[in-house]
């Protein structure tokens, strides 16, 4: 009886073992199973935790285009360098700086402008842009310049302007380092110069201004520049003392005293580029810069020889 008893006892203990065996079995099974599968909501929140980390998805640029009817050009413009900055992943903001006054194109208090409300919305950094030059060498980066500027169009590239201080076209420029140099000048008005006037800003200042390495394009098909000289004449009229007054570093005007007031904005999508647009109305100190409006010498002038042809025809005394 004893012996039957203790067989019977150690079959249901055998038989419990199995059972408890084929559970755990069962259940590291299916714990394997499920932590193998794919979970599209992991991967996602990996990706979005990869790309914040990455260092251009820390920085914003303002794309800042100075702008004064030039549409054929907008229209081509807007769309290459969104996509263009796309393929780069660079976290960016396109503004028109539209000038509606009826003063002489002021390019470098455009871009001051332009500076304000980039940075006023989230920009680190701009991209001193005209709408005329597309890039097209995909190795033209537009990340943030760690150390100074970096010129995009480099002397080298430029299909027209290829002296070594030129800093025009393309530039970027840290906040901290605009807000440096206090800007750009306001005493240009009409076309030229003002890129010149800025590098002494910045060779002042000690901010140095790297430019592209390693292109293996040339200034031929590097960049695409669509101004016609013959359809788009510059405004190169120099008048009152103009010419001597812009030759040399403006030590009075920048960004803190740029004068204009925004007539407004809107957000346009040309083709699948979103654009914002802001119409700016610039102010003239006629003090300073009488060249604002060249018209008016000529009223002047005219109105000085109308002066002389009455004195002489008044009889003598």
């Amino acid at each position: 009886m004893l012996v039957s008893g203790f067989y019977r006892t150690s079959g249901m203990y055998k038989v419990k073992l199995i059972l408890f065996c084929i559970t755990i079995t069962f259940l590291i099974g299916c714990f394997l199973a499920i932590s193998s599968l794919p979970s599209e909501e992991c991967t996602c929140k990996r990706e979005a935790l990869s790309y914040t980390q990455t260092e251009d998805s820390r920085h914003k640029l303002g794309i800042v285009v100075p702008f004064r009817e030039r549409f054929e050009e907008l229209l081509e413009f807007a769309p290459h360098i969104h996509d263009f900055l796309n393929k780069q992943s660079i976290n960016h903001k396109i503004y028109i700086i539209n000038q509606v006054d009826q003063y002489r194109f002021n390019r470098a208090s455009l871009i001051n402008v332009g500076f304000n409300i980039a940075v006023s919305e989230g920009c680190d950094y701009i991209a001193m842009h005209d709408v005329d030059l597309l890039p097209l060498n995909p190795g033209l980066s537009y990340s943030y310049p760690s150390v100074g500027l970096f010129h995009v169009a480099s002397p080298e590239l430029h299909p027209r302007y290829h002296y070594p201080t030129f800093v025009g076209g393309i530039l970027l420029v840290k906040r901290e380092d605009f807000e440096a140099v206090n800007g750009m000048s306001n005493k240009y008005w009409g076309w030229g110069l003002e890129d010149d006037e800025f590098y002494v800003r910045l060779k002042e200042a000690g901010i140095n201004v790297s430019r592209p390495l390693n292109i293996t394009t040339g200034i031929e098909n590097t960049f695409r520049h669509m101004h016609d000289r013959v359809v788009r004449k510059r405004d190169m009229a120099k008048c009152f003392n103009q010419r001597e007054v812009t030759r040399r570093r403006d030590r009075q005007t920048g960004l803190r005293d740029v004068a204009y007031s925004v007539q407004g904005r809107r957000t346009v999508v040309v083709d699948h580029a979103p654009v914002t647009v802001v119409n700016v109305a610039l102010r003239c100190n006629r003090t300073i810069t009488p060249w604002c409006l060249c018209s008016e010498e000529k009223k002047a002038s005219t109105s000085n020889l109308a002066k002389t042809k009455t004195s002489k025809k008044e009889p003598a005394r």
